[in-house]
């Protein structure tokens, strides 16, 4: 199995796959139409990238079978023309929270004591304790989450060990969840932003995400707090973000910004980044040592797990539920020809298989299909299929 690896990646990571057998190419100074022809020559089958961005035009050009994000999230993929060409997506959740969370509260500690203020007077030769003695401290403050997946718990272990009180919301957050996590139930993100001091983000992009931390959201929140985004730019509304800033006095610490570079060094014009009151981060939530170490160890189990058995673990782009309305239930022996006489007469029928699964008895004297399909066969395919194979034992038809 070929792996192309286009992005930084860990020398444990790399000697993982050559461990498991794969082929490794790695060079991460492909991009866009480089990055193309190298998947045209090399006709990797697996695609392996942090920050690349994966385009359509990426996904025709060779025969990848695989694309794996070593990080959390999966928005630099094109995921709708990887399903439609049926490449698996995968990514590494999880292994970078403790990262994340730790920039976090980086970003609240030095926003609250103007780290960087100081440092920068520090080195202009200028002191200025009369200034940066003024700072209002965490302890007994009230801390916002939006999202508490595993960034968000982390982030609440963290807070409560700064004495910080914690309220959180998100979708699938219920006031009794909430109680076992010890933190305080929100039922809306305006909720939690308006009962805050610290409004941290840590949630992932999607469609229904998308600007969420918008002009309501910032409209209550208490003139002065602190905002963090440790997520993805694009759920904060950046002009209402910037209205928030410069109108109201929030204090934003911000690793994500809407008009990244796409190379590891570049310049940087988005305007936000020069308002007084934002402290930011180059996008480098993830990178720790210890995190980008368990994201290649989790991209080598992804790749040896695929290798071996042909599942992907973490896909994301595999169907939550298939068109399919009936359920074909064929109990049969466990002979060749069999599932081919089943298949033949469903296309004749002119009926898709949406999914299918055959299940064999110990000593494989006798197994059972359950074949989805996006349609129900007549009575007269049915009995085809029970009467034109001596090894169907029985058929049912079940409605979904």
């Amino acid at each position: 199995m070929k792996v192309l690896i286009v992005d930084k990646f860990e020398e444990s990571g790399l000697n993982g796959l050559r461990a498991i057998g794969c082929e490794v190419i790695n060079d991460a100074s492909l991009k866009d139409e480089a990055l193309v022809e190298a998947i045209r020559q090399t006709q990797a089958d697996v695609l392996v990238v942090r920050s690349t961005k994966v385009t359509e035009e990426m996904l025709d050009a060779g025969c990848l079978s695989l694309v794996v994000r070593a990080g959390a999230g999966y928005n630099t993929i094109d995921v709708k023309a990887a399903s439609a060409r049926g490449i698996f997506v995968s990514n590494c959740p999880g292994k970078n929270a403790i990262a994340v969370a730790e920039l976090a509260f980086a970003l609240i500690l030095s926003l609250d004591r103007r780290i960087a203020d100081n440092v920068a007077e520090l080195r202009a030769g200028r002191w200025n304790k009369k200034e940066y003695a003024k700072a209002r401290g965490l302890y007994g403050q009230t801390i916002g989450l939006i999202g508490l997946g595993q960034i968000g718990s982390e982030m609440i272990a963290r807070a409560q060990a700064f004495g910080l009180h914690v309220i959180g919301w998100s979708r699938s957050l219920t006031p009794a969840r909430a109680e076992a996590m010890d933190i305080t139930f929100r039922q809306t993100i305006a909720e939690v932003a308006n009962d805050c001091d610290i409004l941290s983000v840590h949630l992932a992009l999607t469609p229904d995400t998308r600007g969420v931390i918008n002009q309501e959201v910032f409209n209550v929140m208490r003139p002065g707090a602190i905002f963090i985004n440790t997520s993805r730019a694009e759920v904060v509304d950046q002009a209402a973000l910037s209205d928030a800033i410069q109108h109201k006095g929030i204090r934003a610490g911000l690793d994500v910004f809407a008009a990244e570079p796409t190379t590891p060094t570049a310049e940087f014009t988005d305007p936000i980044a020069q308002l007084p009151n934002v402290y930011g981060t180059h996008h480098i939530g993830a990178s720790t040592e210890q995190a980008q170490e368990a994201i290649a160890a989790e991209t080598v189990h992804i790749v040896k797990t695929f290798k071996e058995t042909g599942k992907v673990p973490n896909v994301v782009n595999l169907s939550e539920r298939t068109p399919a309305t009936h359920l074909l239930v064929v109990r049969h022996r466990d002979r060749p020809g069999v599932l081919a006489h089943v298949f033949n007469e469903i296309k004749a029928a002119n009926i898709n298989v949406q999914e299918m699964e055959n299940i064999v008895f110990a000593g494989a004297q006798a197994a059972i299909a359950r074949i989805g399909l996006d349609a129900p066969p007549s009575a007269e395919t049915l009995d085809r299929i029970r009467t034109g194979n001596g090894d169907v034992i029985e058929l049912n038809l079940l409605k979904l």
